[in-house]
């Protein structure tokens, strides 16, 4: 045990360090654990989840044919033409950015209304640095909302066996729907104290035109689907990631055939993030590893005696532990491996894993706002940012990322801790 985790320890630290070669760092782990004997070779294969990787790799897929067919910039320029000053206007913008991430990638959706900001603001002549941080903060929010909104649901749907329907209601109470959506209510307030002064007029027209509605009818789709899909208890184990697989061929084979090219095939193939799909598939490895060395009930172990018996203590260390962790490290590789663990601390004490699970990804999903670092959806509104010749400060990012994120922090942890505890 202690071998496999002195090389889960290295692993991670390459992780941190090494940000640019993480899927190698992660599989040369994986190979490293079968070479030494600690997991099975006959076992590697079965230990990668591979729905969760079809859903992903299908979702990409889809997301980028609707980003190419101009809808969201379609969709942000009406929604601009509703709101009297800037102010309003990035209240409207970080709430769309929130909607679009409940069911698109969160730095997909950073990609899709940065612009639109980025154009707002110069407009009007006011900086757009917060304007992108909030839309930045924004979409991570609310990618814990739903189960395709982000990767650490995806995670989590899977290892709990939660279907799309039971993020919003799940046995009988309320799901962890309710408590994003309860934080991301309670942001516009603090949105508008931040930008209070910024009460220029907005003036924007619809001027981007859709031929091509083809991809939002999928997109819909691949939410419909899910959502039936869900009804039916013995399905396949792989039936989520074959729905978003295959409207994501179907989708990319309609627009071979529309526009006659067989170019779209190659810039969809090069849309799919295939450096984190190989991340996740060497951190599956990996953690199976490390869960038959006896890692992970040693770490659970190792909170209980810091928390003891009491829940809400526990629960309250699982949150903010993972608010802290989060700014700095990427959530996925965190949450992939803190599922086992907080689900073994919920068996030693006797109780449902469900509490913990939430807390988890409320603390680890909305901890990543903190820092310019803590997300890929900040990291590419920065580099949006700085391509087009803006500096932003980490001053200027806590200025908005600190607030936003404990008010939506606290907001889930109560509100989780009263429906779950």
């Amino acid at each position: 045990m202690i071998l496999a985790l002195c090389l889960f320890a290295v692993m991670y630290v390459l992780l941190l360090a090494l940000p640019k070669y993480r899927y190698i760092t992660a599989l040369s782990a994986a190979v490293i654990f079968m070479v030494l004997g600690i997991l099975p070779p006959a076992n590697a294969l079965g230990a990668i989840n591979w729905n969760v990787i079809m859903m992903l790799c299908g979702t990409m897929m889809i997301v980028e044919l609707f980003i190419e067919s101009g809808m969201p910039a379609r969709m942000s320029e009406g929604l601009l033409k509703m709101v009297p000053n800037v102010q309003w206007a990035v209240v409207v913008l970080s709430l769309f950015s929130g909607i679009i991430s409940a069911f698109v990638d969160n730095v997909a959706t950073v990609l899709m209304v940065a612009p639109v900001g980025l154009a707002a603001a110069r407009k009007i002549g006011t900086n757009p640095i917060p304007v992108i941080i909030s839309i930045a903060v924004s979409s991570n929010l609310q990618g814990a909302a739903t189960l395709v909104g982000d990767t650490t649901s995806i995670l989590l749907g899977s290892y709990a066996n939660m279907s799309f329907n039971d993020f919003f209601w799940f046995q009988g109470r309320p799901g962890i729907c309710w408590a994003v959506e309860l934080g991301a209510i309670l942001t516009v307030p603090v949105i508008l104290y931040l930008f209070r002064k910024e009460k220029g007029k907005v003036e924007s027209e619809v001027t981007t035109v859709v031929t091509d509605h083809m991809p939002t009818v999928l997109l819909v789709g691949v939410v419909l689907l899910l959502i039936t899909a869900s009804q039916f208890e013995n399905k396949p184990e792989l039936t989520n990631g074959y729905i978003c697989m295959t409207l994501g061929i179907i989708g990319t084979i309609y627009e071979m055939i529309r526009q006659k090219s067989t170019r779209v095939v190659t810039d969809v193939l090069k849309s799919v993030d295939y450096e984190t799909l190989l991340l996740l598939c060497g951190l599956f490895m990996v953690i199976e590893g490390i869960t038959e060395a006896g890692v992970i009930d040693a770490i659970a172990n190792a909170f209980v005696k810091v928390g003891g018996t009491n829940v809400f203590l526990m629960y309250t260390m699982i949150v903010f532990v993972s608010v802290f962790v989060s700014a700095f490290v990427d959530n996925i590789p965190y949450v992939a491996t803190m599922l086992p663990v907080v689900t073994g601390i919920a068996s030693l004490m006797g109780i449902s894993p469900y509490l913990f699970d939430f807390g988890l990804l409320i603390g680890a999903t909305l901890g990543g706002n903190i820092t310019p670092v803590g997300a890929s959806a900040n990291i590419a509104g920065i580099g949006i940012l700085r391509k087009e010749g803006y500096e932003p400060t980490t001053a200027d990012f806590f200025r908005i990322g600190v607030p936003f994120t404990m008010t939506a922090v606290l907001a889930g942890y109560v509100m989780i801790w009263l429906i779950w505890s």
